[in-house]
């Protein structure tokens, strides 16, 4: 039997897709999401919940849906302390748009902004599952989660490396860090690498008088909920969003446009020296 040629383009356009993907089914007048309709999403789970659903690909439980929003919560904002709420700030003011305020702000995240709790995540995370020499992984033993700590410690004390997800240049004690690790134990979130996030921060302590912060306490939940690594920054973006944009709109409505952050006397320049005649001696030698 012949075969038309529109069946044999429809044939080849389902097994050679240009595009795929998992997450939403988008046919007219039906939108499906991770096998549930959006229009019964709408209005029966809340937003940590669509977010777990996203990125997992299935719905949380009670307590990893409340464990996820108080997550969410705890990295909502830190005044205007980070270099990605100045950054908005300072673009709100010129009078660039909400869209690109938010942009430049996000994209001010890196290494040492916003980018500790991926890398908290990633040590932990190969830490747990690998181990280090003489203790190999997956870890389990409390002995050799403490073992493993002290060999990790050691180590970035030798490369004069701080640890991420430790210290903190405002606090002494995160408050967000011990809330968050007493709401993942009434949830039952804690699990082997908050343990060893505890036991970092407890040789941390003893010795450099150094506390868990949020993007260490976070990691150690975030894994132990089976977040990988890779989604951190991500995590942590959508949780400073809301921030971010409060920011700008405060500066937009409540300060003058371009307005004056420091005076010009505020300015040191480090080498005040006028070099006259110069030119003149340069073109001399030509």
């Amino acid at each position: 039997m012949a075969i038309g040629r529109e069946t044999v383009e429809n044939m080849l356009k389902m097994n050679n897709p240009k595009w795929k993907t998992s997450i939403t089914r988008v046919e007219p007048n039906k939108i499906i999401t991770r096998g549930y309709p959006q229009e019964d999403l709408i209005g029966n789970i809340s937003f940590p919940e669509m977010v777990y659903l996203l990125i997992k690909g299935e719905m949380p439980s009670r307590n990893q849906s409340k464990m996820l929003e108080a997550i969410l919560v705890s990295f909502c904002d830190h005044g205007v302390t980070p270099p990605s709420t100045q950054v908005a700030r300072l673009m709100a003011s010129t009078g660039s748009s909400m869209n690109g305020c938010v942009s430049g702000g996000l994209l001010s995240f890196g290494k040492y902004h916003a980018g500790a709790l991926e890398r908290s995540m990633k040590i932990l995370q190969e830490l747990v599952h690998n181990g280090v020499i003489g203790y190999s992984g997956p870890l389990e033993s409390h002995h050799d989660i403490k073992a493993v700590a002290g060999i990790v410690v050691d180590e970035f004390f030798n490369n004069n490396e701080k640890i991420p997800g430790f210290g903190h240049r405002y606090h002494t004690k995160d408050p967000r860090a011990s809330k968050l690790l007493k709401i993942a134990e009434e949830y039952g979130c804690l699990g082997v690498h908050t343990e060893l996030s505890l036991a970092i921060e407890e040789i941390l302590f003893e010795t450099k008088g150094i506390k868990l912060n949020i993007d260490g306490a976070n990691a150690g939940i975030l894994s132990d909920m089976g977040f990988d690594w890779s989604l951190g920054t991500g995590v942590f973006m959508m949780g400073r969003l809301p921030g971010i944009i409060s920011h700008v709109y405060e500066e937009k409505t409540d300060e003058p446009p371009f307005r004056k952050f420091f005076d010009v006397d505020e300015i040191h320049y480090k080498d005040n020296e006028v070099k006259t005649g110069s030119l003149g001696k340069l073109n001399d030698t030509k």
